[in-house]
């Protein structure tokens, strides 16, 4: 996705920049709001990679980047603007905007890249039109960000919009903006192809897990991947295939996670227990990668029946 580089990424943990860092990737957005009291670890990522950009927005963290001076060097901030998500930002019809921008085009030690906004609204879209008109509807959003600032006599270099649903159906409004971070677009999910971004045929991870143990008497088999497996993210969802889709059995329904245990049944009718041996395999499509993959120490990279190798992320990632 780096197009054969070690540039221009996105991480939502110091954790993970600084094991992109220690890779060789130097050009890193680290993508929530600084705090005061992650500057120090900031400081020493700025020192190791050519390019550490951070996001503010407020004066609180932006003073303490000031009062933090870098060797041979500026600081290099976003404002992160909030198009509607309603999470981290400032709000996109405020003046505190331009307050703001211009608070960090006039610093000393800090230099303002430009605007970074993230739309979680777009995961609430359940077809491709909807989505395209989302997409249309947050690029004007931080367009119009964008001219205010400038109109203020301020430059903005980067206008960056990073979600995986709009950018999967890209708009042509979104040719006006430099960047954008589709963070899950490398592997998908049902959560992805619920909201009209992909195809199950797109989605490009799977948690394998094993029949442990056989229950016909309440309908049901168990399986060794719960919530530790999974993650809880999905579970408040009323889905209609429930918080994860099995391979090649679309007959399967996770009915409940714990812990460790997943508990499954058919969609109608009685589970035929011998169609699922014990120590048998299943393999699930989860409904959030980002969350799922968080949870495993191992992930296999395979094509087909062919294992290419293995990753091992960093821990607390």
């Amino acid at each position: 996705m780096t197009d054969g580089t070690r540039r221009k990424i996105v991480v939502s943990t110091l954790a993970e920049a600084e094991f992109f860092a220690a890779g060789g990737f130097d050009d890193i957005i680290y993508g929530k709001p600084v705090i005061p009291s992650q500057i120090p670890r900031c400081k020493k990522l700025q020192e190791r990679c050519t390019q550490f950009h951070l996001l503010f927005e407020n004066e609180e963290s932006f003073y303490s980047l000031e009062r933090t001076p870098l060797e041979n060097k500026k600081w290099t901030v976003f404002l992160e603007v909030d198009i509607g998500g309603c999470r981290t930002g400032v709000p996109w019809d405020s003046e505190r905007v331009i307050e703001l921008a211009r608070l960090a085009s006039q610093a000393q030690n800090v230099e303002f890249k430009g605007i970074y906004s993230h739309s979680a609204v777009a995961y609430t879209k359940t077809s491709e039109t909807a989505l395209r008109g989302q997409a249309k509807l947050d690029t004007q959003r931080v367009m119009g960000v964008c001219d205010r600032i400038r109109q203020a006599g301020i430059a903005v270099d980067s206008v960056g919009l990073g979600d995986t649903p709009s950018c999967s159906v890209i708009d042509d409004s979104m040719a006006n903006l430099t960047e954008v971070h589709p963070g899950n677009y490398v592997f998908y999910d049902t959560q992805q192809c619920g909201t009209g971004s992909c195809t199950m045929d797109d989605i490009a991870v799977r948690v394998a897990t094993r029949v442990i143990s056989h229950k016909p008497e309440i309908n049901q088999i168990v399986t060794d991947s719960g919530f530790v497996s999974l993650s809880h993210d999905g579970l408040s969802s009323n889905l209609p295939n429930g918080i994860a889709v099995f391979q090649d059995h679309p007959e399967l329904r996770l009915q409940r996670v714990t812990q460790e245990h997943g508990c499954v049944s058919v969609k109608s009718g009685d589970i035929d227990c011998r169609a699922y041996p014990l120590d048998s395999m299943l393999f699930i499509y989860p409904y959030h990668a980002c969350a799922t993959a968080a949870n495993h120490p191992v992930f296999y990279v395979h094509s087909g029946d062919k294992v290419l190798g293995t990753w091992k992320p960093v821990k607390g990632w």
